[in-house]
């Protein structure tokens, strides 16, 4: 499940409800023969507490209130986007100069999204009707701190910085990560970007394992720089998240009341699956890990949105565990929680799936990418396909989109964004590309920042934001295609992943 983003929908809209929270945090990793609520939430003790940033709010109050410190907070970054509307005929007509022109589009973006004192990304953008209505989101998240180092070592692959600017770039967020407030060797999962307060009382898993994965990709990228990011991942004993009963990793601890969430990260094909190997290979879990999680629920889960088919029990690497597939429209796939791009190939940002593990996570990818498109343009009718958790077109939140026979339980098909197609990129560049060109063609939804988050494809309506975690993803994907996957291979070399991929390399989804 993507706490990152639902989280981000909090800040964005300003509520805590509780019929929302209790969606954060369901039983995601139960058997439901042995009678567990699987897809009923709860509110988990500690989702709904807030942690006031006590200096930031005196600062907006010395400065007249939140609304009068807008101004302020906008002159910490680096940049406005000055075209809110670029045509689609106007963007180069060969597919690699389109993806260069995005790639260079959104790299700008995302230097301007950046707070000019403490190099740390700002959540998000949401224009207004005016200047005056935009509000720029000054809290971070974990991951996307490791996708903001991911993205300057891909800008220099690009050649857009060179490698002293690479450098100071890396070095500055850096030195802002050594002087916020930790737990246990983590980061916790929010902070204000104005005054460095946390933000969270939650150490979550998979943000920290992101941050994880950008460390690993720096220290790969730039030797002088790699004892400062392995001290950090050094720091990082995912001991601490891991319920050695179950098997399983926890969500996220709960500073304030000195527990691990209750729930568990217990789908295999999910964005925590980069965690899980970034584990193994550091030695801190066992390989068995990986094995115990879920690939399809029993057939008794009258829940799911697809019966498995060939759910019977396997062994590999001396581990036994359920398999199982889904089928749709002759295709096979394992699903993931809610049928969204970002949990699908989110991992493919670092790890190329398709080459290093093709007979799994490999031939998944390239399943869940078809059925997206397929689904998208002859179920919905739309012209446009790639659903994933995004802002919300018609107004000011967040929501989640995935193609729900994808998923176990599978969110609703609604938005599309365009980091779900520019996930694709690596595993289907001809149908990425051509829905990126739609996406521009159809809707005015392409800037000089490259692409709002959000269309309706029903209503024409676009979600006049940019969120950085979302920005990243399609810059990452972009560069990894325009330069042969040089960020994957830095991932790759690193002794972690030499460790973990032997765990993962027998198993094949479909027998």
């Amino acid at each position: 499940m993507r706490t990152t983003a639902l989280l981000a929908l909090l800040l964005l809209t300003g509520t805590a409800s509780a019929s929302f929270l209790s969606r954060l945090f369901v039983h995601e990793d139960e058997p439901c023969e042995l009678g567990e609520d699987v897809v009923g939430g709860r509110v988990e003790p500690g989702a709904d507490s807030v942690v006031v940033p006590a200096r930031k709010k005196a600062w907006e109050a010395a400065l007249g209130g939140e609304d009068a410190a807008r101004p302020f907070v906008r002159a910490r970054l680096a940049g406005w986007p000055a075209n809110v509307v670029v045509r689609g005929d106007a963007l180069p007509s060969g597919d690699r100069e389109f993806v260069e022109r995005l790639a260079r589009d959104t790299w700008r973006g995302l230097e301007a999204m950046t707070d000019g004192e403490h190099a740390l990304p700002v959540d998000h953008v949401r224009l207004g009707a005016t200047d005056a209505d935009a509000r720029v989101g000054d809290y971070t998240n974990v991951t996307t701190v490791g996708l903001r180092l991911i993205a300057i070592v891909a800008a220099r692959e690009l050649g857009y910085l060179d490698d002293e600017r690479a450098t100071r770039r890396i070095a500055a967020l850096l030195d802002t990560l050594d002087g916020l407030e930790t737990h246990a060797g983590f980061f916790f999962n929010y902070y204000d970007t104005t005054s460095l307060e946390r933000t969270s009382n939650l150490v979550s898993f998979v943000d920290s394992a992101w941050l994880g994965a950008g460390l690993i990709v720096v220290r790969n990228a730039f030797p002088a720089l790699a004892p400062r990011a392995t001290a950090l991942l050094d720091r990082q004993d995912y001991r601490f998240f891991y319920d050695p009963a179950r098997g399983r990793m926890s969500h996220g601890y709960w500073v304030h009341l000195g527990a691990r969430s209750r729930y568990h990260y217990g789908v295999l094909y999910a964005e925590s699956r980069l965690g899980s190997l970034i584990a193994i290979g550091k030695g801190d879990v066992p390989a068995a890990h990986w094995f115990r999680m879920t690939r399809t629920f029993a057939a008794s889960c009258g829940w799911q949105t697809e019966r498995p088919v060939g759910r019977h029990r396997k062994t590999v690497e001396a581990e036994t565990f359920a398999g199982g597939w889904y089928e749709w429209r002759g295709t096979r796939y394992v699903p993931s929680w809610g049928g969204s791009m970002f949990e699908a190939l989110m991992p493919t940002l670092v790890l190329d799936e398709r080459q290093l593990v093709p007979a799994s996570l490999g031939a998944n990818d390239a399943a869940h990418v078809l059925v997206q498109r397929r689904y998208a343009t002859e179920m919905l009718g739309y012209p446009v396909w790639g659903m994933s958790p995004s802002a919300t077109p018609a107004g000011n939140g967040y929501g989640e989109y995935g193609v729900r026979v994808l998923g176990s339980l599978g969110y609703g098909a609604g938005a599309v964004t365009p980091h779900a197609a520019a996930l694709a990129l690596t595993i289907d560049p001809d149908a990425a590309i051509a829905d990126l060109r739609a996406l521009a063609t159809r809707f005015p939804a392409y800037t000089d920042w490259g692409f709002y988050d959000a269309v309706d494809p029903r209503s024409g309506a676009v979600a006049r934001a940019y969120l950085s975690l979302d920005q990243a993803m399609a810059f990452i994907s972009a560069a990894n295609w325009l330069t042969g996957g040089r960020i994957q291979a830095h991932f790759a070399a690193d002794p972690i992943m030499q460790r973990a991929l032997p765990v993962v390399r027998a198993e094949r989804f479909f027998d």
